[in-house]
């Protein structure tokens, strides 16, 4: 009886699975040895290795765009340094911190903001003490309403470790709120247990779970059925994509992933721009290409499916929306002051000011 497949991790074993070729082992090792490397048996089933352009591929398999770093790209591009009060906490917003658990995932995206922290050679999980003192940092701030769990993917820890933390948070009065992001469901279904999904559920707050997908594909029959494992528990999901050249740029993508998310009964929460990381500027849209996408998608799809397209600004910022523009003013100098509105058909109407 054969075991399970293991991950991919090295570009030999990509080259020997036919997902890369021979003659670009050079540049991949040199971007393997920057950037963490894995793909899982599930997500290496769905590449079509016959298809140079495969949106699947484009995500996860090295490539040697890798090795281009542009002047604009950060190592940490949405300043997660600047507003971490202690280690393992991001502290961006009044309400809610980022706790960042562990260090490790299941896949490594190539577009990956936190490339640069995440991986082999990095720290895999936070110590005892670290993680004791961003406990005590969660407590002491009584505005901290919202914990969300990231990384890395927290998915990765066992289910006792989960039960642990979530306990732990939960414990806290003033914590109602833990999200968990992930990419697991899609990469490593076989994960989400039943004994996970119990780790997840606690007295005393609230769970979600922020499931990251970017291309309809990667929802397959395994992937929906772990995600409902969850939501049938009673735990809420909302989807988080980011918008990748070559992945899903373009609207019918868009449209039937979106309106995956929703027959899975996942809400479409976030669409990012890519961010500014080191070699991802293949992979990165324009802005107004994005712009027009969403205005392609509002009148594509039911409100059910319209994710916020939204820019994490450099230098830890925070998130802004940047979603095209639907309504602008008429007139001059106080005079025929009546609002243009743009429909979904590019059609502009007037509408007249509050008297």
């Amino acid at each position: 009886m054969t075991g399970r497949a293991a991950t991919l991790r090295t570009p030999a074993e990509l080259i020997a699975r036919g997902l890369a070729s021979q003659d670009s082992l050079p540049d991949l090792e040199q971007v393997a040895a920057r950037y963490a490397v894995a793909v899982t048996p599930d997500v290496a089933a769905l590449i079509d290795a016959s298809d140079p352009n495969d949106p699947i591929a484009r995500q996860y398999v090295p490539s040697a765009d890798e090795l281009v770093t542009h002047p604009i790209e950060n190592a940490d591009p949405i300043g997660d340094h600047a507003h971490s009060p202690v280690s393992g906490i991001v502290h961006r917003y009044p309400d809610r911190v980022l706790f960042k658990l562990v260090h490790v995932c299941a896949v490594y995206c190539r577009f990956c903001f936190r490339r640069e922290m995440v991986g082999p050679g990095k720290e895999t999980v936070l110590s005892d003490d670290v993680y004791s003192n961003a406990l005590d940092y969660i407590r002491t701030h009584p505005e901290i309403w919202e914990v969300i769990l990231t990384g890395g993917d927290p998915l990765m820890l066992s289910a006792r470790r989960l039960k642990e933390i979530m306990t732990d948070l939960a414990a806290i009065d003033h914590v109602r709120i833990i999200r968990i992001h992930t990419r697991v469901p899609v990469a490593d279904p076989a994960r989400v247990t039943d004994e996970t999904v119990a780790a997840l559920k606690v007295r005393g707050a609230t769970t979600w779970v922020a499931l990251h997908v970017n291309h309809p594909r990667e929802l397959t029959a395994d992937a929906r059925i772990a995600c409902a494992r969850m939501i049938d528990a009673g735990i809420p999901m909302v989807s988080q994509s980011v918008l990748l050249r070559g992945v899903n740029d373009n609207a019918a993508t868009l449209e039937a992933l979106m309106r995956s998310f929703v027959e899975c009964r996942i809400k479409p929460y976030y669409l990012h721009h890519g961010d500014l990381a080191p070699g991802t500027a293949h992979l990165r849209t324009t802005l107004e290409e994005g712009q027009k996408l969403m205005l392609s998608l509002r009148g594509r799809v039911s409100g059910l499916c319209q994710p916020d397209y939204v820019l994490d600004i450099p230098g830890g910022h925070g998130k802004a929306p940047i979603g095209p523009q639907y309504l602008s003013q008429t007139g001059e100098d106080g005079h025929d002051r009546r609002y243009r509105v743009v429909d979904y058909c590019g059609d502009v109407h007037l509408y007249p000011p509050a008297e």
